[in-house]
């Protein structure tokens, strides 16, 4: 693409459409800047959305993106966001593997309830009070951090200097995972269960020697200072639309079917349908891989993008269900009820994840595969029509592990979906007292009211390179003692290498998950350069 000889139209052009730049573009427009968001899709929220799978029944269910932990408050007032979440009493039930007829139920209500459960499985009443202990030596970081996540990037010196701790941090941050959780819990099931948040969209063993586990980890146990993970009411699409509404009523300009072929690195965005679009900076919503891509194309070689151009691989399953009713569990002491209104999980000991990580590294389909399940409509009924409501019925969502991208790649993308469907139904049903497919809502041509979606689906539609719902390896939230903050897209983490390309997606040093933070930093490292 040849240089810009025409005088920027925009202050910003945003690429891709999804929360983190709706995020930028809101904080943008109301400083009084011109935005363009540029969206391939014919609508905006990227992961983040709801819609209704299923023809003929109204349940409106977040289709990728489901809970919400890391939306720092300062974003969602600053924007005016109508965003209520809502807390979930019950945080896990985790049903016995090799007897599920018990299970360890953790209600944040009752201690003594989450304590005798906790003695059915293990045969201790101590585990409970190691794991409760170990949550609560891992607070003080969540506190430390979750501020720092909407301010420029700290150094490692500071941020461990600032928690006191130098046994904690090596803890979390210089040695696998495993080990804490090994010296800190005696249980296989109860190291499974904090495992697990280690593993969510990432591809690893407790042990892994990239700690790529500890960054998942530490991510989902700092969002909001506490660690929870709450349901949005009304679903991901209320998120999203509250975020594109605040955008719009503040002046940016949401485009559609706007898809970006080529960025060059001084600014112009070349599209599908033949137009150019110039703007004073650029930021990226796509992942760094596309977005190196589109670089090149723009003109940029491909030594210096200045984003890596590596391929992600995400690691997930999501399963969307509507049932007629929640299934019978074989433990009669929990109610169906509870069991789903938490995250449950599913064959996730810490021996069965390591398992299945080395099954499916080498190029297997984990059996029993890990999974962990929810229910939406439990804590927020407003997703179903009110006959669903009426009639008892409830929306489950399945999220399995340990399945990287290459389990699918290049294979025929029906079958590997159904194969992998399969396998969670089989590892499910083995919790359950009646077979899941007894339960299913049927459509009104008879149709299971039941939707997969592998990493190749999310490559597909959302273009996410790999299916990597993070864009990429996460980062630590903070910067190394030796890295260059010289510019403000380093200080705020969203440096590309071209001074006027910005990172704003899940692919900025503090992106992942439906958290706003890529855009807002972004948008703050924007500011600063357009005011010079």
């Amino acid at each position: 693409m040849a240089a810009a000889v025409h005088s920027p139209a925009y202050d910003v052009a945003i690429v891709g459409g999804g929360h983190n730049a709706l995020v930028a573009a809101a904080y943008l427009a109301k400083a009084g800047r011109s935005v363009v968001v540029l969206e391939r899709l014919d609508h905006v929220g990227g992961a983040a959305v709801s819609e209704r799978p299923w023809a003929g029944v109204d349940a409106r269910l977040s289709r990728y993106s489901y809970l919400v932990s890391l939306l720092p408050q300062r974003i969602v007032d600053d924007l005016g966001l109508g965003i209520r979440l809502v807390r979930r009493r019950y945080s896990s039930y985790t049903p016995d593997p090799a007897d599920p007829s018990r299970g360890i139920l953790i209600d944040t209500a009752d201690a003594a309830a989450t304590a005798d459960s906790f003695a059915r499985v293990t045969g201790s009443g101590a585990e409970a009070g190691r794991f409760a202990d170990l949550y609560e030596r891992i607070a003080p970081v969540a506190r430390l951090l979750f501020p720092s996540m909407t301010a420029p990037l700290r150094r490692s010196a500071e941020v461990r200097g600032g928690l006191g701790d130098d046994r904690l941090w090596a803890d979390l941050v210089e040695r696998p995972l495993g080990q804490l959780l090994r010296s800190s819990l005696h249980t296989d099931i109860a190291r499974g269960i904090a495992l697990t948040d280690g593993l969510i969209g990432t591809f690893a063993s407790a042990d892994d020697e990239s700690l790529r586990q500890n960054r998942c980890f530490l991510y989902h146990v700092i969002g909001g200072g506490t660690g929870d993970w709450d349901v949005p009411v009304g679903g991901m699409g209320r998120v999203t639309a509250e975020l594109a509404r605040a955008a719009a009523d503040a002046g940016a300009e949401l485009r559609t079917d706007a898809e970006a072929i080529a960025v060059s690195p001084d600014g112009e965005v070349a599209l599908a349908d033949g137009r150019v679009v110039h703007a004073r900076l650029v930021l990226s919503g796509v992942g760094p891989a596309v977005l190196a891509r589109l670089l090149n194309a723009g003109g940029a070689q491909a030594e210096a993008t200045g984003v890596s151009s590596e391929a992600p691989e995400g690691a997930q399953l999501k399963v969307n269900m509507l049932l007629r009713r929640l299934p019978r569990l074989r433990d009669d002491r929990v109610a169906p009820e509870a069991a789903f209104a938490g995250t449950f999980h599913v064959n996730e000991t810490m021996t069965q994840l390591d398992r299945a990580f080395a099954t499916a590294g080498g190029g297997g389909i984990p059996d029993p595969l890990p999974a962990e399940i929810y229910c939406h409509s439990l804590t927020d009924p407003s997703i179903l029509g009110p006959e669903l409501r009426s009639s008892g019925a409830q929306t489950l969502t399945l999220f399995g592990l340990q399945v990287p991208h290459r389990l699918v790649e290049g294979q025929d993308t029906d079958a590997a979906r159904a194969t992998l469907l399969d396998a969670a139904q089989r590892s499910l049903d083995a919790m359950l007292a009646e077979p899941l497919a007894d339960c299913l809502y049927l459509t009104p041509d008879g149709s299971p009211c039941v939707e997969a979606r592998t990493t190749a689906d999310l490559e597909q539609s959302l273009g996410m390179a790999g299916g990597d719902i993070f864009h990429g390896a996460l980062s630590w939230p903070w910067a190394a003692d030796d890295e260059p903050l010289d510019t403000p897209a380093q200080r705020w983490g969203v440096a590309t290498g071209h001074p006027n390309v910005l990172m704003c997606g899940s692919g900025a040093r503090r992106g992942g998950a439906v958290s706003g933070l890529g855009g807002h930093n972004a948008a703050m490292a924007a500011l600063e350069l357009l005011t010079r």
